[in-house]
């Protein structure tokens, strides 16, 4: 297990001891934030007051769930400040350019799937061909000013953001093996719907399972308002033909998608979903040992199993329906995915009636020539780690392998 720096060390150990002697020194209440939000944008309108609920229900599984340490809590209040900073600005450039809400946003791809099912890859495959809009990591975090197309690839918001992932991989050097980040690298739908705090982003990062919980539930209608928005802010001064999106989170919300996005198109990936449970407990433990000094994997993996099960028997249930029609929905395999990579994206691409032209084809496979797999070292992980039985899993997991015939795969073992 990677220790982090003394100085970090040292400052846990402070903050520990404040917190016993009865001081708090990183303040989490909803007025706190908000009143720091607002002073530091000079900013007041948040818009609709929809935000507020899961605001409060996140914050309550911070101080309550997540054993933040004080390395934690500050990097929490980066983050949800960043959030809500963004969401003023949002808000103020809508009102003063009203015209942004009516852009249309048109047969968007969606990439939906289980986590480590192939996704992000898929994801970052589209961003090289120029037809797909994609959001990129630097445009997400910082939308505001709406990004242009002349300074699209000079943008100074790009450094900021490769800087702050570079501190990253610094104090977690080994995460990069297991999900490479960059500012110019695409990002999920998890970081738009995270204005609204109906985000599963948030449990990766720290353990908040009474909240995560309630987002599976939660209808996604204010959340995908906001979603909308924020692309329609994104594609203002850099529009593209179509927008190329991706966030396992869909899976457990396909019918609020589809709800909000009728002609919007699917490439559902699938994976056996006992590696998925492995792999990304692994990572969420990895990710969660910055914020806390409590981590348990066997617990996380057992959130984890119960929490995609879920997801698998949503997505399931609402295939079944047969509401999305089958000329919007493809179904590609993680095993046929690694086997050839630009050979699933023509694919999917045949089965929505697009091109997938000689340079786009050219540029996906030079992605993945100068990215492999185990460019920063090999993501290491094993079935028993998460402490969890197989058989259970399975039988969890037996509606969604039936139903998409999800091929197993030999277990990562010690």
């Amino acid at each position: 297990m990677h220790r982090l720096p003394l100085p970090l060390r040292l400052l846990n150990l402070a903050g520990s001891t404040a917190t016993a002697i009865g001081w708090q020194p990183v303040d989490l209440s909803v007025d706190s934030l908000l009143r720091q939000a607002r002073g530091e944008t000079d900013l007041s309108d948040f818009g609709e007051d929809d935000f507020r609920d899961p605001l409060a229900r996140l914050l309550e599984s911070l101080e309550h769930e997540a054993r933040l340490s004080t390395l934690g809590r500050i990097i929490a209040k980066r983050d949800l400040l960043r959030t809500l900073e963004n969401r003023l600005g949002l808000v103020d450039l809508l009102k003063k350019y009203p015209d942004i809400e009516a852009q249309d946003i048109e047969k968007p791809l969606f990439v939906v799937g289980p986590p480590r099912s192939g996704t992000t890859i898929f994801h970052d495959l589209l961003a090289m061909d120029t037809d797909n809009r994609v959001p990129l990591s630097w445009e997400a975090a910082y939308p505001l000013p709406p990004p242009e197309t002349s300074t699209y690839r000079s943008d100074p918001r790009i450094a900021r953001v490769q800087s702050e992932l570079d501190n990253v991989d610094r104090l977690l050097p080994q995460f990069k093996s297991m999900h490479p980040m960059g500012a110019e690298r695409a990002q999920e739908c998890v970081s738009l719907t995270s204005h609204d705090f109906s985000s599963m982003i948030y449990y990766v990062q720290f353990e908040v399972p009474t909240y995560d919980r309630w987002v599976m539930d939660c209808d996604m209608r204010s959340a995908l308002k906001w979603h909308r928005r924020f692309l329609q802010v994104l594609q203002w001064k850099h529009p593209g033909k179509r927008w190329a999106l991706k966030s396992p989170q869909h899976m457990w919300h396909l019918a609020h998608i589809h709800r909000e996005y009728p002609d919007a198109l699917f490439v559902q990936t699938h994976r056996d979903p006992v590696n998925t449970v492995i792999s990304m407990s692994n990572l969420a433990t990895a990710l969660q040992r910055l914020a806390s000094d409590h981590t348990d994997q066997y617990r996380i993996a057992n959130y984890y199993a119960e929490g995609l099960a879920k997801g698998y028997d949503a997505t399931v249930d609402y295939r079944k329906t047969g509401a999305l029609p089958d000329h919007q929905v493809v179904d590609l395999y993680f095993r046929d995915f690694i086997l050839d990579q630009v050979g699933t994206v023509r694919r999917a691409y045949n089965h929505f009636g697009f091109e997938l032209s000689d340079t786009a084809a050219t540029a996906m496979q030079r992605f993945l020539d100068e990215n492999p797999a185990d460019k920063h070292g090999k993501h290491l992980y094993t079935f028993e780690d998460t402490g969890l039985n197989e058989s259970t899993l399975r039988g969890r997991f037996k509606k969604y392998e039936s139903y998409f015939d999800v091929p197993r795969e030999p277990l990562r073992t010690k």
